[in-house]
C-alpha cells in the first residue's frame, strides 16, 4: 500500500485534467473556481484508498472519486446560498463572486456533471455507483433540511442531532469509500463493512468539528473558536448541557443562546464554563470516541491483509486527532 500522499497527488493531477475552461464560461467559470479552491479532497482520497485496498486499479477509481469530490462542491454552493455566506475557504463564495442565479444554475450543472463520470464504468458498477450515488445525495439533502428546520426548534434531541450529522455529513464519506470497493469488485459484505467504517468515522468527525469549534486552538483551528456559540447553534455540546445540565445551567444557556449578545468573548467563556461542569464536554469526547472505536471494529473485519488495513488505518487515526 501507498503513502496517503500518493492518492492525494493522484486525484490531484485527475481534478486539474477535468476542471479546464468550458463554453459558455458564464456557467463553467464558477465550476473551475469552487472546485480550485482547494480543501482536503478527503472522501476522494478514500476512495482510492479503498480500491487500492482490494487490489483494484488506482486509476480506475478516479472518475468514482471526482464525482463525489464534484457533488460535495455542488453542495457547498447551494449551502452557501442557504446560509448567505460571504466566504468559501477564505474567499468569496461563487454567489457572492457571481450572482445568486448563476450560484443556482452551476450547482445544478455540477451534480449532472458527478452524475456523467460514472459513464465509463462497466453496467455492473454503472448500477451499483449510480444506484449507491442517488440515495446518498438524497440524504445528504434530506441532512441540510434537518440542519435547516433545527434553526427554529427548541426541542431537537441528541438522536435527532446525530441522524442529521449522519446525513449530511457522514453518508458521503461511507459513500465514498463503498464506492472504491465497488470499483474493486470487492463482496457485497465487504462493500458493506467499508461503507459502515466511513459512517462512523463521519460521524466521529463531525462531533470533533463540534468540539473544536468550542475548545480548539484558535492558533490552529483555522477560524474563529467559538463561532457555533456566537451564531447559537444548537450542537452536540449544547444538546448534551441541556440534558446533563441543572436548571440554572438550562436558563443560563438558553438565555444566553435566545439573545445576540454583543459581548462575544464574555458570551464564549461562559457557554465554555457550562459546557465543561455540565459534562457535555466530557460526554461529548466519549461520544468521538466511540464512534472512532466503532470505526476501527469495522475496519479489523474487513476480509483482507492486514497490513493493507494500516492506511485506513492511519487516515483515520490523521483525521481523529487534528487540530484544525
Amino acid at each position: 500500500m501507498k503513502a496517503i500522499q500518493y492518492y492525494q497527488s493522484q486525484f490531484i493531477a485527475h481534478l486539474e485534467a477535468y476542471n479546464k475552461a468550458r463554453a459558455p464560461l458564464s456557467l463553467y467559470e464558477p465550476i473551475q473556481y469552487i472546485l480550485g479552491l482547494g480543501g482536503k479532497r478527503l472522501r476522494p482520497i478514500l476512495t482510492l484508498m479503498t480500491t487500492d485496498c482490494f487490489d483494484g486499479e488506482v486509476s480506475n477509481a478516479l472518475d468514482a472519486g471526482l464525482a463525489i469530490e464534484v457533488f460535495h462542491n455542488f453542495s457547498l454552493i447551494h449551502d452557501d446560498i442557504m446560509d448567505n455566506a460571504p466566504l468559501r475557504r477564505g474567499q468569496k463564495t461563487v454567489h457572492e463572486k457571481w450572482n445568486l442565479n448563476t450560484g443556482i444554475l452551476s450547482g445544478d450543472a455540477m451534480l449532472i456533471m458527478a452524475y456523467k463520470l460514472f459513464e465509463g464504468y462497466n453496467a455492473k458498477q454503472f448500477q451499483e455507483l449510480t444506484a449507491l450515488f442517488s440515495k446518498t445525495a438524497l440524504e445528504v439533502c434530506e441532512g441540510q433540511q434537518y440542519d435547516i428546520d433545527f434553526e427554529t426548534r427548541t426541542d431537537v434531541s441528541i438522536p435527532e442531532y446525530l441522524k442529521m450529522i449522519e446525513y449530511k455529513t457522514a453518508v458521503l464519506v461511507a459513500a465514498a469509500m463503498q464506492m472504491g470497493a465497488i470499483v474493486a469488485d470487492a463482496s457485497r459484505e465487504n462493500q458493506q463493512k467499508c461503507y459502515d467504517f466511513g459512517r462512523n468515522l463521519g460521524i466521529a468527525f463531525q462531533l470533533q468539528d463540534d468540539f473544536l469549534d468550542a475548545f480548539g486552538d484558535p492558533k490552529t483551528f483555522g477560524k474563529q473558536v467559538g463561532g457555533d456559540i456566537i451564531e447559537n447553534k444548537k450542537t452536540y455540546l449544547y444538546l448534551n448541557a441541556m440534558a446533563l445540565g441543572s436548571e440554572s445551567d438550562k436558563r443560563k444557556l438558553k438565555t444566553l443562546y435566545d439573545e445576540n449578545s454583543a459581548h462575544s468573548d464574555e458570551k464564549i467563556a461562559t457557554v465554555l464554563q457550562v459546557f465543561q461542569q455540565t459534562g457535555a464536554a466530557e460526554a461529548t469526547n466519549k461520544a468521538i470516541q466511540d464512534y472512532t472505536k466503532a470505526a476501527f471494529d469495522v475496519l479489523n473485519s474487513l476480509e483482507i491483509d492486514p497490513i493493507k488495513k494500516e492506511p485506513l488505518r492511519d487516515f483515520g487515526i490523521h483525521l481523529m486527532t487534528r487540530t484544525s
